[in-house]
């Protein structure tokens, strides 16, 4: 019966795609509306689905690979309520890392360029990417943010917000090799170990935000968001910075 539990959420884990982590912030409250300016709803014809993400220049934000879906056309930012109306810019390149092939594998980062620059100010700013092999300490706070339904399966258009706790990389493999085996590299686990607090189905993409950067891209998490053996797992940005500064000294990739 272990073999067969293991083998279900492997498989879960890797063909959701975009719902592994995604529209629920778990025990989070409503991000105020002056904080997390970065954020962004990444949208289809019908609104914002699965995916987030953070505005890392004037036309390109940060989100995860796995949330590249043919749906996937735009991006709006400049407001944490999606009833408002936003700042709205398509979505013209996708760059995700030529080293992604699905969640539980690695390297699930990708750029999207936009159609026209993004103004700062007002209700929209950058956030800051971490220096290269930035290195964070077990039980640092951060936090993580996304739309979506909250824990009792009801939508919320409101952004929500949750503090985290890093959790240390030896804890994170042990915890992680009874169902897939081996942790990705450059990988960063935060939440969701003995707590119910953290990311879920929908939050995909967003940043794990640490010391007021954008330190992880939410990727991939047990799917119930309810069993508190598996951290939350997101993509180290630090460790993908000369990939990100190539993009966006090219302008594209």
């Amino acid at each position: 019966m272990r073999a067969l539990q293991k083998f279900l959420l492997f498989h879960a884990l890797t063909c959701l795609g975009p719902n592994a982590l995604g529209s629920k912030i778990i025990n989070g409250q409503i991000a105020p509306r002056n904080r997390m300016l970065y954020m962004a709803s990444l949208q289809n014809y019908n609104g914002h689905r699965f995916c987030g993400g953070s505005l890392i220049s004037n036309n390109f934000v940060l989100t995860a690979a796995h949330c590249d879906n043919d749906g996937l056309v735009k991006v709006v930012f400049g407001t944490h309520n999606l009833r408002n109306t936003g700042t709205v810019r398509n979505i013209v390149q996708r760059c995700k890392h030529p080293d992604y092939r699905q969640v539980t594998t690695g390297s699930d980062i990708m750029l999207l360029k936009l159609s026209e620059s993004v103004p700062e100010g007002g209700t929209i700013r950058r956030i800051r990417l971490p220096p290269p092999n930035m290195n964070l300490r077990p039980n640092q706070k951060c936090h993580v943010a996304g739309w979506g339904r909250t824990e009792t399966g009801r939508g919320v258009t409101d952004l929500r917000v949750v503090g985290v706790s890093v959790v240390d990389q030896n804890v994170c493999r042990r915890q992680w090799s009874q169902l897939i085996g081996r942790l990705p590299a450059n990988v960063i686990c935060a939440g969701g170990y003995r707590t119910l607090k953290g990311a879920c189905k929908g939050d995909s993409g967003g940043p794990l935000v640490c010391n007021g950067m954008a330190a992880g891209v939410v990727s991939f998490g047990d799917p119930s968001c309810r069993d508190e053996r598996f951290p939350n797992v997101y993509t180290d940005v630090s460790k993908f910075r000369p990939w990100i500064d190539q993009i966006l000294r090219q302008n594209g990739c």
